[in-house]
C-alpha cells in the first residue's frame, strides 16, 4: 500500500495541520467570553457546522460513504470530538485559554501510544527525545497555575481528559479513511452531526441555565465558532490526519498551545513568567525534532 506521506498532497499536510490547530485554538477566546455552558456551546458549534458541510459536499459533488462501518467510525469520531470540546471548554473556564489548550495538547502521548500499540509506528530515538522535551515543556508552562488558582485541579483534569478524547477522535478519522476513501465534507458532516447528537442530553443536564445565546453579539460569536473553528479549522485537521503518522500529528498539534499562550499574554494580559516561556521554547523544539523523522 502506498504511503500517504509520499504523495504530493502529503507535502502540504503538516503546514495545513498547524494552521488548523492555531485557528482552532483561537476559539477559546469565544468560549471564555460568551455566556453559554461548556456542553451547550460545543453542541451549537457542531450543529451549525453540520448543514454547512452538507451543502459544501453537494456543491463539490462529494459522495457519501457507502459502507456502514465507515459511517460508524465517522460518527464515533464525532462523539469523541464532542466530549473533547466540552471538557476543553470546562478547562478554559477553570484555568484560562492558554493553559487549557496546553493541557488539551497532551493528546500527543495518547496518539503516540495508540500509534505504537495498534499501528506498529515505531518511535525513533529522536522522537522519544522530542516527547521527553514536550513533557518538560508542558510541565514548565502549566505548573505555576496550582499556586494561585483554586479551580486548577478541575481545570487540569478536564483538560487532560479532553486530550484523550481528541486523540481518539483523530484515530477514528484515520480508521474512517482506512475503510474507504471519503470526501472531506461528507466526513465532516457525519462527524459534526454525531457530535451534536451526543451532546443533547449533557447540555440539557449540565447547562440548562446557559443553553443558548441571549444577545445578538453572542449569536454572532457562536456562529463564528461553528463556521470558522469547526468548518475551517477542524476540516484542515481532518484533511491532514490521514497524510501523517499519528506520532507526528501529535507533535505538530503542539503548535496550538504555544499560540494560545501568546493570545493569553498579548490579548488577555495574562502574566507569563520566564519558566513558562522556557516551556514554550522547549515545546517548539520538540515540534521541530519530531518533524525531522518524516523528512528522511
Amino acid at each position: 500500500m502506498e504511503k500517504p506521506m509520499e504523495t504530493r498532497s502529503g507535502n502540504y499536510a503538516a503546514p495545513l495541520l498547524v494552521v488548523g490547530c492555531v485557528v482552532f485554538g483561537l476559539g477559546s477566546l469565544i468560549v471564555k467570553f460568551v455566556d453559554i455552558g461548556s456542553y451547550a456551546i460545543a453542541f451549537w458549534r457542531l450543529l451549525i457546522a453540520t448543514p454547512i458541510f452538507f451543502l459544501l459536499g453537494r456543491f463539490f459533488r462529494q459522495k457519501m460513504p457507502t459502507k456502514r462501518k465507515t459511517v460508524g467510525y465517522a460518527l464515533l469520531s464525532g462523539v469523541f470530538l464532542a466530549f473533547d470540546l466540552a471538557l476543553w471548554h470546562e478547562s478554559i473556564h477553570a484555568v484560562g485559554p492558554g493553559i487549557s489548550t496546553l493541557l488539551n495538547s497532551l493528546q500527543i502521548f495518547f496518539l503516540a501510544a495508540i500509534g505504537f500499540f495498534f499501528y506498529s509506528e515505531r518511535l525513533s530515538t529522536l522522537q522519544i527525545l522530542s516527547l521527553i522535551l514536550a513533557t518538560i515543556g508542558v510541565a514548565l508552562i502549566g505548573s505555576p497555575e496550582f499556586g494561585h488558582n483554586d479551580n486548577a485541579a478541575w481545570g487540569f483534569v478536564s483538560g487532560v481528559v479532553s486530550g484523550a478524547m481528541l486523540a481518539l477522535s483523530m484515530v477514528f478519522v484515520r480508521k474512517t479513511h482506512e475503510q474507504e476513501k471519503v470526501g472531506l465534507f461528507p466526513l465532516m458532516m457525519i462527524l459534526s452531526f454525531g457530535g451534536a447528537i451526543a451532546l443533547v442530553i449533557p447540555s440539557l443536564l449540565f447547562d440548562n441555565a446557559h443553553l443558548y445565546p441571549k444577545t445578538l453579539n453572542d449569536v454572532i460569536l457562536v456562529s463564528i465558532y461553528g463556521i470558522v473553528m469547526q468548518c475551517f479549522a477542524w476540516a484542515l485537521i481532518a484533511y491532514a490526519i490521514p497524510l501523517l503518522s499519528l506520532s507526528l500529528t501529535g507533535l505538530l498539534l503542539l503548535s496550538e498551545p504555544v499560540a494560545a499562550m501568546l493570545i493569553d499574554y498579548f490579548w488577555l494580559d495574562k502574566p507569563i513568567n520566564t519558566v513558562q516561556w522556557s516551556g514554550a521554547t522547549l515545546t517548539l523544539l520538540a515540534i521541530y525534532l519530531g518533524s525531522l523523522k518524516d523528512k528522511k
